[in-house]
């Protein structure tokens, strides 16, 4: 049986009050999303309006290029998939044996407290599917609880965009909140690398990574978990 993996983006494109626009961060994307379909994963995508999904523009950029994103833009199978995503509504977590959210600055705005996507992770979660969620995504999880009614991550070593990142790129006073506040005071046990290098942490079926940098590593620690599932 194929692996059957659901990826999670955002619908949302304006970048707070500052008539910019955002949307997923391009490689955080395109990174797992090779990784797993190399590793012979089928892959679905989905988002909270379907459709095309808004690439942060940013992102796009000739600096922020990598290997798996110059190959998406030679791959137009990858996208036309990913001009036609599915709903969220409309995905029953019984079809997938995972789901990967990629971040970027959009689901601050839609996905943190879209109700089908709590929904989805609260039931993959229950299930012990692995969720993996990286660079601002984990921001999907500050509303979901775990079966017994805490939140998701109390307890749970988790990472995410981490303040003095957001400092970084000078939003901290545009975004709604802080992904590495909000998950601390949440009771997650947060830790973070240096700016910008690669740094996952894995708690049970929960993977979270901080940085776009961590996101091809997020994808292969879903893969390990799924090996394991099936080696049971």
């Amino acid at each position: 049986m194929r692996m059957k993996i659901l990826m999670v983006l955002t619908s949302h494109d304006q970048l707070g009050d500052t008539g910019k626009k955002t949307g997923f961060w391009l490689e955080e994307f395109a990174a797992p999303y090779y990784v797993l379909k190399d590793a012979g994963a089928d892959v679905t995508l989905a988002s909270p309006r379907g459709g095309q999904p808004p690439v942060d523009p940013k992102s796009d950029e000739p600096e922020f290029r990598t290997k798996a994103t110059e190959r998406f833009r030679r791959d137009q199978a990858a996208r036309s998939a990913l001009a036609s995503t599915l709903k969220l509504s409309e995905i029953s977590p019984r079809e997938f044996d995972a789901v990967f959210y990629s971040g970027g600055h959009g689901p601050l705005w839609d996905l943190t407290g879209d109700k089908d996507s709590i929904a989805l992770i609260e039931s993959m979660f229950a299930a012990g599917k692995p969720v993996a969620a990286v660079c601002h995504a984990p921001c999907v999880l500050l509303h979901a609880k775990a079966p017994d009614g805490k939140p998701l991550v109390q307890g749970k070593r988790v990472t995410g965009f981490a303040n003095s990142e957001e400092a970084a790129v000078q939003l901290t006073e545009v975004v709604p909140f802080l992904v590495e506040d909000e998950l601390v005071r949440l009771g997650g046990l947060y830790t973070k690398e240096a700016d910008w290098q690669p740094h996952t942490e894995s708690d049970g079926c929960l993977i979270t990574g901080q940085n776009p940098a961590s996101s091809e590593a997020a994808a292969r620690l879903l893969l390990t978990q799924l090996g394991r599932s099936t080696d049971k």
